[in-house]
């Protein structure tokens, strides 16, 4: 049985400005050629398949045409649950009619999927979390655990009151009790959730910047040790590099996004995890590379030349620029860097040099001109840069319409 495995699609994300759609279109169809030259038999999505819970029609046109090329209409079964970035209604809407292609969309904790059958694979088993697929060319069946994203009122609504000490005891007993029931050695046992999850007694995996968290403190926080030992493989959504914080026989793996959506990514390869299971053997997984998508870039200058020759050389690229220089940018100098290059997200001018003391600026003479005062002002709010003669000019302008 081999099986993809991807999540953290983000649809309809943007960054600053800048659309990802045509992007996202590209490693979209990525993803399905892999899946159609590997031969896989199932896909597994772990959550934030769109960006936010009002996704354009062009994400959401976009998430359903992906879905249905992956299930190559109905031969091979799609899953697809939400992460903390989706709304559970808008992804268990379609799921009559997903099902007819045998996709199958979960959206909250503990949901109870409806039996269907198709020529080529069978839900033979189902329960609150818990669902088992039959396929009429394999032997064996699939089993699969699947607890969506719950917010903080959805965990104390399915998970009891007091969440932030319970969660990991009332997960790893849910777990526990339904592989105990249904996950046998039989079949292969498979775990998918997107939930903030660590190995106990290893630093904190920090959280891709600028995503809304999942953990506050540690309310939040589960630990894979609560997985149940039936499980072979555990596919997680939420963090956005690689990694596999399980072991190399029973691996507990974020697969990454497909872009990188941030600049604390910059840098990163991204893949899909492709994964060889069969009934009570340890899986083997590869993690495929995925080509698609712009590179982002964080760099420094210290000149106006490096900076535009360096932009020349990379224009495919998005890019966060730092330029440290003696004195405030000049406008025809930001026109400049903004001309040579399309994807310039974030311009941080950094003054070079320049010692300061924030209590130079503490007492300030108030019976100075309003020019001085300006000055001043502009001094303590840029960490010591001294205000240049264009802004002067500006500042003189405003005052003297």
């Amino acid at each position: 049985m081999k099986i993809l495995h991807t999540a953290d699609w983000h649809l309809g994300k943007r960054l600053d400005r800048f659309s990802r759609l045509e992007e996202q279109v590209l490693v979209m169809n990525e993803i399905v050629e892999i899946a159609d030259r590997e031969n896989v038999d199932l896909v597994l999505i772990a959550g934030d398949l769109f960006d936010n819970f009002n996704p354009s029609v062009e994400a959401t046109e976009l998430f359903y045409k992906t879905l249905k090329r992956l299930s190559l209409d109905g031969k091979r079964p799609v899953i697809a649950i939400s992460g903390n970035h989706d709304s559970p209604s808008l992804i268990d809407a379609p799921d009559p009619l997903a099902r007819e292609c045998g996709i199958i969309l979960i959206g909250y904790p503990k949901a109870a999927i409806n039996p269907f059958e198709l020529e080529h694979f069978k839900i033979s088993k189902s329960t609150e979390g818990f669902i088992e697929l039959e396929f009429k060319n394999q032997n064996f069946p699939i089993r699969i655990l699947h607890t969506p994203y719950a917010n903080e009122i959805r965990l104390k609504e399915y998970f009891g009151e007091n969440k932030e000490k319970e969660l990991n005891n009332v997960l790893r007993e849910n777990w526990k009790q339904t592989a105990d029931k249904f996950c046998d050695e039989n079949g292969v046992n498979l775990l998918m959730t997107h939930l903030y999850m660590n190995k106990k007694g290893t630093p904190i995996l920090e959280e891709p910047e600028g995503e809304k968290p999942i953990k506050i403190g540690n309310a939040d926080l589960v630990f894979s040790d609560i997985i149940p030992h039936q499980i072979q493989y555990t596919a997680l959504g939420h963090l956005h590099g690689f990694q596999n914080i399980g072991t190399e026989e029973k691996p507990v793996v974020y697969s990454s996004s497909p872009l990188c959506y941030s600049f604390s990514e910059a840098g990163q390869t991204k893949y899909v995890s492709i994964i060889e299971a069969e009934p009570n053997k340890p899986v083997t997984f590869e993690k495929i590379a995925l080509q698609n998508g712009k590179q982002l870039v964080r760099k420094t200058f210290d000149s106006i030349e490096n900076t535009i020759e360096w932009l020349n050389e990379n224009p495919n690229t998005l890019v966060e620029l730092t330029l440290e220089s003696e004195t405030f940018l000049k406008a025809d100098e930001r026109k400049l860097i903004y001309q040579s290059h399309s994807g310039i997200v974030h311009l941080i001018p950094k003054v070079k040099n320049q010692d300061f003391n924030e209590n130079q600026l503490r007492d300030i003479n108030l019976n100075q001109d309003i020019q001085a005062l300006f000055k001043d002002y502009f001094k303590s709010k840029n960490n010591g840069q001294e205000v240049n003669e264009e802004l002067i000019n500006l500042f003189n302008e405003i005052l003297n319409p």
